[in-house]
């Protein structure tokens, strides 16, 4: 069996690929990829894990073969999130983390996420050499000096927020929180970064389920119904929320409206040029909202686009070239920050942003949208059958002069094929990096002509 990773990791299902051999693999594999190309950054790796089944089990195999190799392991002694373990990769100086997660997969699965010695996730050129020393059943040798040290990552990470976020802005505002880790990592988190700071907040499933409440931990409007409720019943501020391993954002405005990831990364990247004046640029993934574009636009900044996969985001993070980078799957990150998404800052910025301008999220939204009008945006998933993927190359390679109607003015191939109609109006198609599935996704300034979009997409790449 060929083990691929994919966007961010590599993910399997429990007890069928994802099994304690492949475990062993894996990380015989990383430790390799470390002892000869990472030579430089030293011996010393985070291990850790989120709240899924059998994850301190699998960390505990992945600490042993690590140590043999004459690692120095710094285990992780609570599930912790991803962000936190690229806080102490680049403030401990370490070689690298593993981080045994799924991120917002349903339950059923587990992953590796395995993070280089500057904290962002490992780019296309380690993960293929990872996989090629995976395939060649790489084991090496075994070295002494090897150990395993408990680590506590939490506080040094929090304090490492508050010289980023305006607490004191937020406290001065008294706001009221609601919180939903959706029992993963935020837990002890978020809240208490807040509580620390003299604020109320409410946290709903602040315990371990390995089972997420049934459903995946994916901090979508779908999913946090419960804290959306909780809003409205006790007139909260925001309810903010996080996915298993608290990379992702969720977040409920005052009246229980859902900020979807696109809108709330547009009001970020406004509210950061008023309070943060910054001549660096501004990132978006190629499925992200072009409302980013035309707020980079209006505050006379640079855009960059780059493939999905916020590794590549995070590049331009450790280049200095961004003041913020995100993507529509509710990935974020700003200058002076780390290279990897972080759903614990986003919510903090939004907190920051409402306490600061004194108005609600939507009314934010509804004032930025007067100065560059508004554009809609969604995406569907199409399940990858073997009859699709045996003709999807073929379909993405294709320059079609019209879709559904639509002229297509431009084609852009920087990850899958997105074509552009004019006016700020697209649709994209790629493979899903997490999923089995083919990611439709679509942008124009009225919702119907989105969902047109969308099904016009469908019946081209099914027909």
């Amino acid at each position: 069996m060929a083990i691929r990773f994919g966007t961010s990791g590599w993910r399997a299902v429990i007890a069928d690929e994802f099994t304690f051999q492949n475990v062993r693999a894996v990380t015989e594999a990383i430790c390799g990829y470390l002892k000869t190309e990472g030579a430089n950054s030293g011996t010393k790796l985070i291990v850790g894990h989120d709240t899924r089944f059998m994850g301190e089990a699998f960390a505990d195999v992945a600490a042993e073969i690590a140590k043999g190799h004459g690692f120095h392991v710094l285990k992780c002694d609570h599930p912790v999130p991803t962000p936190t373990m690229s806080h102490a990769i680049r403030s401990l100086k370490a070689a690298g983390a593993m981080n045994f997660t799924a991120s917002h997969n349903p339950p059923q699965y587990q992953g590796i996420k395995f993070s280089t010695a500057d904290g962002a996730p490992a780019l296309p050129e380690v993960t293929k050499k990872i996989e090629a020393n995976i395939a060649a059943s790489f084991t090496g040798e075994d070295a002494a000096g090897g150990s395993i040290e408990q680590l506590d990552p939490r506080d040094a990470y929090l304090d490492d927020l508050k010289s980023k976020i305006r607490f004191d802005v937020i406290a001065s505002a008294k706001g009221t929180y609601g919180y939903d880790p959706l029992w993963g990592t935020g837990r002890g988190y978020l809240n208490k970064v807040l509580q620390d700071a003299g604020l109320n907040v409410e946290t709903i499933h602040d315990w371990r389920d390995v089972t997420f409440g049934g459903q995946a931990p994916e901090p979508g409007e779908e999913h946090i119904g419960e804290l959306r409720q909780l809003v409205i019943d006790k007139g909260y501020t925001l309810g903010l929320a996080t996915d298993g391993d608290a990379d992702r954002f969720g977040v409920i405005d005052l009246g229980g409206k859902f900020i979807t990831p696109n809108e709330l990364i547009a009001l970020l990247t406004d509210y950061l040029c008023e309070t943060r004046p910054d001549p660096r640029g501004v990132a978006r993934s190629v499925a992200t909202t072009m409302m980013v574009d035309r707020v980079a636009k209006a505050r006379g900044i640079e855009l960059y686009e780059t493939p999905v996969g916020f590794k590549f985001i995070g590049e331009l993070i450790n280049e200095d070239k961004i003041v913020l980078g995100g993507e529509e799957s509710a990935g974020l990150s700003i200058r002076g920050h780390y290279p990897e998404k972080d759903g614990i800052l986003a919510c903090l910025l939004a907190a920051e942003a409402v306490a600061a301008r004194g108005t609600s999220l939507t009314e934010q939204l509804n004032e930025l949208y007067s100065r560059v009008g508004k554009l809609e945006s969604g995406r569907i998933g199409v399940k990858l059958t073997p009859d699709i993927a045996a003709k999807l190359k073929e379909k993405l390679a294709q320059d079609p002069e019209r879709i559904g109607g639509r002229k297509v003015e431009k084609t852009d191939r920087i990850d899958g094929v997105k074509f552009l109609f004019g006016n700020d109006t697209w649709m994209l198609m790629r493979p899903s990096g997490t999923e089995p599935l083919v990611r439709i996704y679509a942008e124009a300034e009225e919702k119907k002509a989105v969902d047109e979009l969308l099904e016009d997409g469908r019946k081209y790449l099914l027909g």
